[in-house]
């Protein structure tokens, strides 16, 4: 239930939708009763042998009663088939089964708007928490997840999701009140009839909540399933060159067929449950009309004295064969509810995952950077994986500061730490002197320009790359980038120039490329510092080349922190930080570090080049 609660809670202002359809409902209900209850005086005007001895009743007197608008009908049904005789009655009687007929779907057609809205209502605000929370995590989250999981969560478990809400509303309150109502009914017709047909409800129920039982384990283990191979889907379109340079395309294959065959082994014993209970409850409701035409029966035909007529046996025979349609919604939507909580607990799972970065209530927005950054004694682990210790420098503004180290070091974690992408552990970053903690993180971020080693871009055009972290942005500012960037003249010898679309993550486009419009992008937010990855390791001289004309266009006037790879390329750095195993164990600039003859001039020797 408390799963249930927490879906409920997105339907929110539930009361907009609930007055509407608790009203239409229960008209629809109850013209709907009407309309099967009239099956007594219809049948009881057919077959009535003389009308003419139908005497004149009274009007009833107003009470709130069942019976008051039962007399009613009785008094007008009376005083037309003494006017105007048996057919005149059967007009009557016809008429207003037609109008109970059409206003009963009218008020049904009217609740299942309602409830639709609120379906819609519902899984718009799910998806916008589920999505707006996930942007919100921490990067590191995405590191320990699949990123297919996630996607099958956003899409396929919150579309499972939006029946739940519903469904469970029409359990609660339609279907219920539908069948109480035909047992009103019911029992005013004949209470030692309706006690005999009761026997099958519970005996109907604990063998239908015995198939679904198991339902709602099968539908979560379905769903991680199913999230299993939209993962291996997104891995192997991802590294599909890969798989193929390896010859390992029936492994892949393999792989994702044996998954798909265990979802589908889940998918045929939920699919079984499901269909098993509402022919059962059908069945045993119709077992039950057979032992009610028995029993009734007999009593007529012996003339018992039980009070009932051939014409009220007609119509009970007929209400009762009602009763099954809202038992067997009710079967059938129980095992949706199964399903949707199942699916509902992943969702809710990945909202309920907690932002570990997040402002302080007190945090101000960070001033214009002004003056330097501090790392003060940092330490920093992932979970349980220490990755820095104690590390302790100044990057002062305008400074080209360089990073350097073996792999694994903590170059690319000191860079992270920076735009406060994670949290530290222990010790301080300032910001002119402000711990960043102590910072909104977007008023940080808007004054770093990020350029990673890894291109990334979006499916969409050169234009809206570029301008990505400036909308609004003038196609002469986009140039500008463009040019500063070493782009432009690529850009416009591409099909449709700056319009051209770049394809999935920038596909169509070489790594030199790239990794260019990623520079022009950063140039465009103008930034006062800049986070470099290197960007020219993966790339052929002459991309290299132009990459590194359009680094240094970028990083003039600017505060810069550079993770270097190619060791020749930070030697003009104003100052070069050697890292190993998470310290710092060298600081200074290219000549003074070469002099001391310690890990950098190794760094320097191992890659053979000419400083």
């Amino acid at each position: 239930m408390k799963t249930y609660f927490k879906l409920l809670s997105f339907a929110k202002p539930l009361g907009k939708f609930a007055v509407p359809y608790i009203l239409t409902t229960i008209l629809a209900v109850i013209f709907g009763t009407l309309n099967l209850a009239l099956l007594i005086p219809l049948t009881d005007t057919l077959f009535k042998a003389d009308t003419n001895a139908i005497h004149s009743i009274p009007f009833p007197e107003f009470s709130l009663t069942l019976d008051y608008f039962k007399n009613i009908f009785s008094y007008y049904f009376n005083e037309i088939a003494i006017s105007q005789g048996k057919f005149g009655t059967l007009k009557f009687v016809c008429v207003i089964i037609v109008s109970s007929a059409l206003l009963s779907n009218l008020f049904r057609y009217i609740s299942q708007r309602v409830m639709e809205e609120l379906r819609i209502h519902t899984i718009e605000n799910l998806r916008i928490s589920v999505f707006n929370n996930i942007m919100n995590l921490n990067i590191g989250y995405f590191n320990n997840e699949r990123k297919g999981d996630i996607i099958s969560k956003v899409a396929s478990d919150v579309q499972v999701v939006q029946y739940t809400v519903t469904s469970t509303l029409q359990v609660i309150f339609k279907e219920p009140l539908q069948l109480v109502v035909y047992f009103i009914i019911l029992f005013k017709i004949s209470a030692s009839l309706t006690l005999f047909s009761l026997i099958v409800v519970p005996v109907s129920g604990l063998l239908i909540a015995r198939i679904v039982k198991r339902l709602r384990k099968q539908a979560r283990e379905s769903q991680e399933r199913f999230g299993n191979m939209i993962s291996f889907l997104d891995e192997a379109l991802s590294g599909i060159k890969i798989i193929k340079a390896f010859n390992a395309t029936e492994f892949v294959k393999n792989r994702f067929n044996n998954e798909n065959k265990e979802f589908s082994r889940l998918s045929r014993s939920m699919v079984r449950r499901q269909q098993l209970a509402s022919p059962l409850s059908e069945f045993l409701g119709i077992v039950t009309v057979a032992g009610i035409l028995l029993y009734g029966g007999n009593m007529i035909m012996n003339q018992q004295n039980s009070g009932l007529t051939a014409a009220e046996f007609i119509g009970y025979i007929a209400i009762f064969s009602q009763v099954t349609r809202p038992a067997k919604a009710i079967s059938e939507t129980f095992t949706q509810i199964h399903q949707g909580l199942a699916a509902g607990e992943r969702v809710l799972e990945l909202i309920d995952t907690p932002v570990l970065i997040v402002d302080k209530k007190n945090a101000t927005a960070a001033a214009p950077f002004n003056s330097k950054i501090e790392f003060k004694n940092v330490s920093f682990a992932y979970k349980d994986r220490p990755v820095l210790n104690n590390v302790s420098f100044t990057i002062e503004k305008g400074q080209t500061v360089a990073l350097v180290g073996p792999s694994g070091s903590g170059k690319t974690t000191i860079c992270d730490l920076t735009p406060r992408f994670y949290d530290i552990n222990s010790g301080n970053i300032l910001f002119d002197g402000i711990d960043l903690r102590d910072l909104k993180a977007d008023s940080i971020r808007s004054q770093i320009g990020i350029v990673p080693q890894e291109s990334v871009l979006f499916n969409d055009t050169i234009f809206n790359n570029i301008a990505f972290g400036k909308p609004g942005a003038t196609k002469e500012e986009v140039i500008a980038a463009a040019k500063i960037a070493n782009a432009h003249e690529f850009i416009i010898n591409t099909e449709n120039g700056y319009n051209t679309n770049v394809g999935d993550r920038g596909a169509k486009l070489s790594g030199g490329q790239r990794q260019r419009l990623c520079i022009a992008r950063a140039v465009l937010t103008n930034p006062p510092i800049m986070l470099l990855d290197e960007a020219t390791s993966a790339l052929d001289t002459e991309s290299e080349k132009l990459v590194q004309d359009a680094l240094n266009n970028l990083m003039k006037n600017r505060t810069s922190l550079i993770i270097a790879h190619r060791l020749s390329t930070v030697k003009n750095a104003d100052k070069i930080i050697v890292l190993d195993q998470g310290r710092v164990i060298e600081e200074g600039s290219n000549a003074e570090l070469l002099v001391k003859e310690g890990l950098y001039h190794k760094l320097i020797n191992m890659q053979s080049f000419e400083v």
